[in-house]
């Protein structure tokens, strides 16, 4: 098995500490301080629109886990992938218990694959099923993913 880290960092930048008045900038460090993202919380929280904030993240990291399961996948398969989009979008919305939570996740991948190798939409959706299944990060979260072929 493998461990993954994260370091956020955060500090006041603001003369007093209210719920109006704090700043939720911050920085999200990985590979020992070698990649940073500037994070924050979302506008509707205060946030910087300009940084990525966590719903975003876990959007991001569920489209980005799904894509990397397909093309191991593909590659298996010996079907050539050139390029691969995902414009993913996730909901967050009150659940039943009236507690906020990212409760869906649509991923919209648009798949080209290279000449002589194009499998037909069975086979496509078939390695999406495979991909959702395999995908580490769909696999350790309760939000429904679902994945809408393009």
């Amino acid at each position: 098995m493998s461990e993954h880290h994260a370091s956020v960092h955060w500090r006041r930048t603001s003369a007093d500490f209210t719920y109006d008045t704090y700043n939720r900038a911050h920085a999200v460090t990985f590979k020992d301080g070698a990649v940073t993202v500037m994070g924050s919380a979302a506008p509707a929280f205060r946030g910087d629109a300009d940084r990525v904030d966590p719903e975003e993240a876990f959007v991001a990291a569920l489209a980005a886990c799904h894509m990397l399961s397909f093309l191991a996948i593909a590659a298996r398969k010996r079907f050539t992938v050139d390029s691969y989009e995902d414009n993913a979008v996730g909901v967050l919305e009150k659940g039943a218990n009236g507690k906020l939570w990212v409760s869906r996740v649509t991923l919209r991948p648009r798949i080209k694959f290279g000449a002589g190798t194009l499998p037909d939409a069975e086979t496509v959706a078939q390695i999406h099923h495979l991909a959702h299944s395999e995908c580490f990060i769909a696999n350790s979260v309760k939000t429904d993913v679902t994945v809408e072929q393009q």
